[in-house]
């Protein structure tokens, strides 16, 4: 098999992975995008593990199971962020999220009906 045809598919999936994330506004499509750019490093890393014998067998599959797997890390901890931010505001659209402006703090004690840090209300 000759290896320029997965690298080029790799290289154009990351480039749409690289576009998807520049211009989509939506921060669900955003992590789509971003397991778009792991997929494409994922087969450039089992094309050069079939084509270029290293000194270690299989390294190239190895890493590309790492690379799974922080895939699957990085959907669970991304759509947590998601869910709150939707829950927060009530849109999930990049423009939306306050960087750097301080979180309201929630009122805690016996005027709010929350209760304390202890866990009691007085």
């Amino acid at each position: 098999m000759r290896p320029v045809i997965p690298y080029v598919t790799a290289a154009l999936l990351f480039g749409l992975g690289v576009y998807g994330v520049l211009r989509r506004r939506n921060a669900v499509l955003v992590l789509m995008a971003v397991e778009l750019m792991l997929n494409a490093v994922n087969l450039v890393l089992v094309t050069a593990d079939t084509t270029v014998k290293a000194v270690l067998p299989h390294s190239g599959q190895v890493f590309a199971l790492f690379v799974i797997v922080l895939a699957a890390a990085e959907i669970g901890v991304g759509l947590a962020i998601v869910l709150q931010l939707y829950r927060l505001r009530a849109s999930v659209t990049v423009d939306d999220v306050p960087l750097g402006e301080p979180v309201p703090a929630v009122a805690v004690g016996p005027a709010s009906g929350r209760p304390d840090v202890e866990g009691a209300v007085r």
